[in-house]
């Protein structure tokens, strides 16, 4: 039976064949299509519908092609949901984590529970746009009409399948999990208005939830379908698909957001882990994702909106490398930078403010964020191995951003660790190794990441000389001098 990724991210969706030929795993991408926020009378909004449809026109391709009987993943980024009703019907447009209703939030819900203790509950990353926060900001009303809160993926599996689930790796990612007992904190559930009923019950990578309901969608012409839960969470999909092997290895999903971290058996819930604001993601196979979120390609995706058409991303990074790095110093994770009305202006305002530098070409931006990037990476990697006490002599960079040569590069002269990058597609090819799981051709992720090893090429990047403390000083006396 042949498996179908369909791999959704923030800007962008696409359905990718995976096929075993000569003991190697080839894919193919039959249909990709545009996602995106939408500001509608000050709320960022999710066009959910428009994802399905694009699934069920990726679905009559993949027939088209001739394929008839498939399994089929849905893995989207996390955090965001949709609030569903008795009658199986959606009650309001789904909001975006970057929407502004929860930038004051942490404070109010602080008045219940210190932000500390939450952290010590679940393990998840203090973020202000996670699940509970954002559940905090809803219409009571609205959420006593709810059946079940949703996550993106587990509500466009209901749409297909009419089979209400919720997936274990991307349900870690609400905060509303407590990983000692594996299920739903009771304290924060209530101080949220919300009982655990109103949640669908747990499925964990690798089980199936259902068949395509093809008599609700009489207008496609539709193969059969076997949908089956995959890491959900597209991060969590991203590291499955990771040729990480034994130990002393890191990855970096990179992409609109860069997520740095190593696979734990356990997780790592302490004061330190706390400080500098670690995750404990659950990850497939009964594993965690010990990481931190940090901004990502978005910075370069919001500059780029302002040169329509101008340029591709090969050509920015071109232009990068005509530019002296390290120039500016910014910190990108800082909350101004989250979703500006716009990017390049912000980036000028910070530089004006810190008597920097200011950039004004797209190579000057590009290589602006580049460097800055790259730092945050090297600095990140110094409080990973200091949290886990583990030497890391490896970071495997996955995702779109390992195709950027420039930035490896700068990663690994400051970082001082081997840089491994690729596979790019590692978050399709994670979905995909989770169905092969499922239907017996693989026996275990190790299998799998064997599999993608020998199947795809990887890049290489060691250390060059630079003056990599000075650098990284230099960023820290700018990013943390009163402004």
């Amino acid at each position: 039976m042949t498996q179908i990724a369909i791999d959704i991210g923030a800007s962008s969706g696409r359905f990718v064949v995976g096929t075993l030929q000569n003991g190697q795993l080839q894919i193919e991408e039959i249909h990709r299509f545009s996602n995106g926020f939408k500001e509608v009378d000050g709320r960022s909004l999710w066009n959910v519908d428009h994802l399905l449809q694009e699934i069920l026109v990726g679905l009559e391709k993949v027939k088209k092609r001739g394929f008839h009987n498939v399994t089929v993943g849905i893995d989207t980024w996390a955090v965001d949901y949709v609030l569903v009703g008795e009658d199986g019907e959606r009650l309001q447009e789904a909001y975006c984590y970057r929407d502004r209703r929860t930038a004051n939030t942490m404070q109010k819900i602080e008045s219940h529970l210190a932000l500390e203790d939450i952290y010590l509950k679940t393990g998840i990353q203090l973020q202000h746009f996670n699940t509970l926060y954002q559940l905090y900001e809803e219409d009571q009303k609205l959420l006593q009409q709810t059946k079940y809160v949703l996550l993106i993926p587990d509500y466009l599996t209901y749409r297909l399948t009419g089979v209400a689930v919720l997936e274990m790796t991307n349900a870690s990612t609400m905060q509303l999990l407590n990983p000692e007992s594996r299920d739903f904190d009771e304290n924060l559930l209530k101080i949220i208005g919300l009982e655990k009923l109103q949640f669908a019950p747990f499925i964990e990578p690798g089980q199936v939830i259902g068949e395509l309901q093809q008599d609700q969608f009489p207008t496609y012409d539709l193969p059969e379908c076997k949908f089956v839960a995959v890491a959900s969470h597209d991060t969590a999909s991203a590291i499955a698909g990771t040729p990480g092997e034994k130990e002393q290895w890191a990855y970096l999903s990179s992409g609109t957001w860069s997520l740095l971290g190593v696979e734990k058996k356990e997780p790592i819930i302490n004061l330190q882990a706390y400080q500098d604001n670690y995750t404990n993601e659950w990850g497939v196979s009964n594993t965690y994702r010990f990481l931190k979120n940090i901004m990502g390609m978005w910075v370069l995706q919001e500059i780029l909106r302002h040169y329509p058409g101008q340029y591709s991303v090969e050509q920015v990074i071109k232009e990068a490398t005509k530019v002296s790095p390290y120039l500016q110093y910014i910190n990108f994770n800082e909350e101004r930078f989250l979703n500006p009305l716009n990017m390049i202006e912000e980036i000028k305002l910070y530089c004006q403010e810190t008597e920097q530098p200011i950039p004004h070409t797209i190579g000057e931006l590009a290589v602006c964020v580049f460097s800055n990037l790259s730092i945050i990476y090297a600095i990140e990697m110094e409080h990973l191995k200091a949290i886990t006490h583990e030497r890391i002599d490896k970071l495997h960079i996955v995702g779109g951003g390992s195709k950027n040569d420039l930035l490896n590069q700068m990663t690994a002269n400051l970082s001082g660790v081997t840089i491994y990058a690729g596979p790019f597609e590692a978050t399709a090819i994670g979905n995909l190794l989770v169905q092969m799981i499922a239907q017996g051709t693989l026996n275990s992720i190790a299998e799998g990441r064997e599999l993608v090893r020998v199947s795809f090429t990887i890049q290489k990047f060691e250390p060059q000389a630079v003056d990599a403390k000075d650098i990284i000083n230099n960023f820290t006396a700018v990013t943390t001098k009163e402004r």
